[in-house]
């Protein structure tokens, strides 16, 4: 029975027109879903150093020349003959690690302990240490005191 409220139109009767390159509005659907055409459309893993578009730390990073062995560089604690000059003042005169530990000449324990020669020695005292420069050295023997290298092994 043909009545008001069922009445429709035919299937295509009013077929609407094809708006030319305007993406999915056009009706010919130029792209499929969320990732089709975009950045990642074809694989979905990232790879590690992916950033989204920001400039990857291995460019942000400056590109230095040389070669630093900074692993294996060895460091040491540094005193000075004028250092060594305050302890004679107070009347020591056997000088090693556990002297300078205690007048806080030096600070860290596990590092080895280098003389430099910046500075004067006046009173005898006898020294003993990891390792000595030259000039240190030279002024230590020169005085006549008696300085003893402790090897180092690594």
């Amino acid at each position: 029975m043909l009545t008001l409220n069922t009445l429709q139109p035919d299937l295509w009767a009013r077929k609407t027109s094809k708006r030319l390159w305007r993406w999915n509005w056009s009706g010919k659907w130029t792209f499929c879903w969320k990732w089709c055409k975009w950045q990642n459309a074809r694989s979905h893993k990232m790879w590690a150093r992916f950033e989204w578009g920001q400039t990857p730390l291995f460019r942000r990073t400056p590109k230095l020349k040389g070669f630093s062995n900074f692993i294996f560089k060895t460091e040491y604690n540094v005193v000075n003959l004028k250092d060594l000059e305050v302890l004679a003042w107070k009347w020591i005169k056997e000088i090693n690690k556990d002297v300078l530990l205690e007048n806080k000449l030096i600070r860290k324990k596990k590092l080895w302990v280098k003389l430099l020669g910046t500075g004067e020695l006046k009173s005898k005292v006898n020294i003993t240490l990891d390792k000595v420069s030259d000039s240190a050295k030279e002024a230590v023997t020169k005085a006549g005191w008696t300085i003893t290298i402790i090897e180092i092994t690594k």
